[in-house]
């Protein structure tokens, strides 16, 4: 995969970046950016571009907007909160551009110098970004190309995506993996080539149709792996215990009972919860207190309650084998975080990782909500925030993207880089 080195010299040139600023906003004013993380995590390559002369023309998406034309702006999706916390961490104003590919963006490429930088307003504004026909993205690609001498994919959590503004323009143009991408594949690469053992996987969320082709492609990889959030509950019930009104794919029994089999056969350690939170309906209240029922065996969930955590005895069940591994990999809660009564599950997960990380493994979270979930929870164990710098080895940016990379999928971005 080719690096920013491998550019040359790019002193003067304008150099187009893909970047993923899908960063949250508060519900109340739309305009709050609640977690940054996905902006710092751009700075590296943006202040080396900076650094070796070039002017960098950022581009990136903000939410799901529904474009009908060319460009169709839509203010609830604007990157103008981008610009503003952009323009604070790198200590220089960023310029946002009122269009994309449009006369604005244009002119104000076409003056950019070296050592400043022009935010290009959300590509998803226009309809040719998300198409699935390659010939109606290349001309959107096109427009973009001209507006640079190289480009650099930074974008993690885009990379699985075949769009105009990650695949088709690093066909257009000298194109390189940013600091970013080179470290998620640096990262996510421990856990899938010739990992040190033993792998430990933590799977959580609520689907197990979700993870389908995770937990196929790492039951050939892992030495364990720890299964919790709603998914679990599928598990469990296949074998035939009352759930109670706990989440369940009843098409998904064939396809747990067949892992659970194929665990057992490549002798890798497949565990489940023993214990579970539960609750006498979805918490409606800020903290989940509302609805709480307490704690009961996994196998023993009464028939009018559902489960939302998994339960300490669980905690401590999956955190007794994290920490004796040499490589984790935790992908999804164990339970509805965002509520104080049923987030000590998670919390307990992320400690688990933490403790290992100090013992010496590679830890890995892979993005989307364990991400944020290790990022707003306080560790259990001292009742401070954690420290991504220190608790975690690696933080994921994208949680799709790595979850296909965990798949062992082809990723369109990556492989166009090659």
């Amino acid at each position: 995969m080719k690096t920013i080195a491998d550019l040359g010299d790019i002193n003067n040139k304008k150099v187009l970046v893909r970047a993923d600023f899908n960063v949250p906003l508060d519900k109340t004013d739309g305009k709050t950016i609640t977690d940054d993380g996905r902006i710092r995590a751009a700075l590296p390559t943006i202040n080396k571009l900076l650094e070796n002369g070039a002017a960098v023309i950022l581009m990136a998406h903000l939410g799901r907007p529904k474009p009908t034309t060319d460009f169709e702006f839509d203010p609830k999706f604007t990157l103008e909160p981008v610009r503003v916390r952009l323009s604070e961490l790198l200590g220089k104003d960023v310029v946002l551009a009122s269009d994309t590919v449009g006369q604005d963006a244009q002119s104000k490429a076409a003056s950019l110098g070296a050592g400043q930088v022009l935010l290009l307003e959300n590509v998803r504004f226009n309809k040719a970004e998300t198409s699935k026909v390659e010939e109606e993205r290349r001309p959107f690609a096109e427009a973009l190309a001209k507006l640079a001498d190289c480009y650099v994919s930074d974008g993690f959590g885009v990379v699985h995506r075949a769009q105009a503004s990650v695949y088709d323009i690093a066909k257009l143009l000298p194109a390189a993996a940013g600091e970013l991408v080179f470290k998620e594949v640096a990262a996510l690469s421990k856990a899938t080539e010739n990992p040190e053992r033993p792998l430990t996987v933590v799977l959580g969320g609520s689907k197990v149709s979700d993870k389908l082709g995770v937990i196929s492609n790492l039951l050939k990889l892992a030495d364990n792996i720890c299964i919790g959030g709603g998914m679990a509950y599928t598990f469990l019930a296949a074998q035939g215990y009352e759930i109670g009104h706990s989440l369940c794919e009843k098409d998904q029994f064939e396809t747990a009972l067949g892992y659970i089999k194929e665990a057992e056969e490549r002798g890798v350690k497949l565990l489940l919860p023993i214990d579970t939170v539960i609750a006498s309906g979805f918490p409606e209240s800020e903290t989940g207190e509302d609805v709480y029922e307490g704690v009961v065996e996994s196998t023993k969930i009464p028939a009018d309650k559902e489960g939302l955590d998994i339960g300490p005895k669980t905690v401590e069940l999956f955190a007794s084998e994290i920490i004796k591994s040499k490589t984790v990999v935790w992908n999804g809660p164990s339970g509805v975080f965002e509520k104080a009564a049923f987030a000590k599950g998670t919390a307990g997960i992320a400690a688990a990782l933490a403790d290992a990380t100090k013992a010496g493994a590679f830890t890995i979270i892979g993005g989307g909500d364990s991400a944020a979930a290790a990022r707003v929870l306080d560790n259990p164990k001292t009742g401070k925030k954690f420290d991504e710098a220190t608790d975690f080895s690696h933080i994921s940016t994208g949680g799709g993207a790595s979850l296909e990379f965990l798949e062992g999928k082809e990723l369109p971005g990556l492989a166009v880089l090659a």
